[in-house]
């Protein structure tokens, strides 16, 4: 699946707060195409390396490259203009706009047109939305939402909410996604519905996936390779196989068979 191009790269990667550390030296390479799971209890810091990484925090030390590129000074819009696009642990829609318009909005960059050609209606700016509509669509097929185009973005049920968000991240043609646990709500069929969305979404747009998930079954089932995070630091990096059989990550994480 991956091509053995490294998409992202992290050296020595952290951050304080108030002299406390909640990332300590983050080292992660990912390939091209990869499906990556980032794993670990509430406050192991991943959110925070997903902050890190969108620039949405200041890196105190260490570096990120994205295709090679070191952008560990460039901002939020760079940064997602560069190709990383996110969702997040707490659903962030545009809950008065519809679902078209909330994917519509995640490919504002894209367009072409000023101002005078929008006020005046010519035919860049009408050729324009038409694309942007006709593309807008074409991912809310892809999960299922086209029949809720029309529809408030806030009376969608939770699971189709979390699906709106991908679709409204996919706009903005990442090369890199960052799923902050997508699963979060769903039940089971929801979420194997979700594994297998997560799939498609990779081949068709040919590009990589980070995603944070506590459900385990999830984890192991789609992800290509895994680091478990402890205390903000990497506890281990590995296989779904490795981290399943790892000593610290079962007695950490996963469980034993005395508990």
């Amino acid at each position: 699946m991956t091509n053995g191009r490294l998409i992202l790269k992290t050296e020595n990667l952290g951050i304080e707060f108030g002299g406390l550390t909640a990332v300590k030296d983050f080292d992660i390479e990912m390939k091209a195409n990869q499906i990556y799971g980032l794993i670990g209890p509430n406050g192991a810091g991943k959110t925070t390396i997903f902050n890190l990484l969108t620039k949405v925090y200041e890196p105190t030390h260490g570096s990120i490259y994205l295709n090679g590129k070191d952008i560990t000074k460039e901002s939020i819009v760079s940064v997602n203009q560069l190709g990383i696009a996110r969702t997040f642990q707490n659903i962030r829609l545009f809950k008065d706009l519809t679902v078209l318009d909330n994917v519509k909005v995640g490919m504002h960059h894209s367009v072409r047109y000023n101002l005078l050609d929008s006020i005046l209606k010519l035919p860049k700016y009408r050729n324009e939305e038409k694309a942007v509509r006709e593309k807008a669509m074409s991912l809310l097929r892809l999960f299922d939402l086209e029949q809720f185009a029309d529809v408030k973005a806030s009376n969608l049920p939770y699971g189709k909410q979390r699906k709106l968000e991908i679709a409204r991240a996919l706009g903005t043609n990442p090369k890199l996604l960052l799923l902050d646990e997508p699963a979060a709500g769903m039940n089971p069929a929801e979420t194997a519905e979700l594994m297998e969305t997560i799939k498609t979404v990779r081949e068709k747009f040919s590009l990589a996936i980070l995603l944070i998930e506590h459900d385990m079954k999830f984890v192991m089932g789609i992800c290509e390779r895994i680091t478990v995070l402890n205390f903000g630091q990497v506890l281990a990096t590995g296989t779904p196989d490795e981290i399943r059989n790892n000593p610290e990550v079962i007695a950490a994480y996963l469980g034993s068979d005395e508990e």
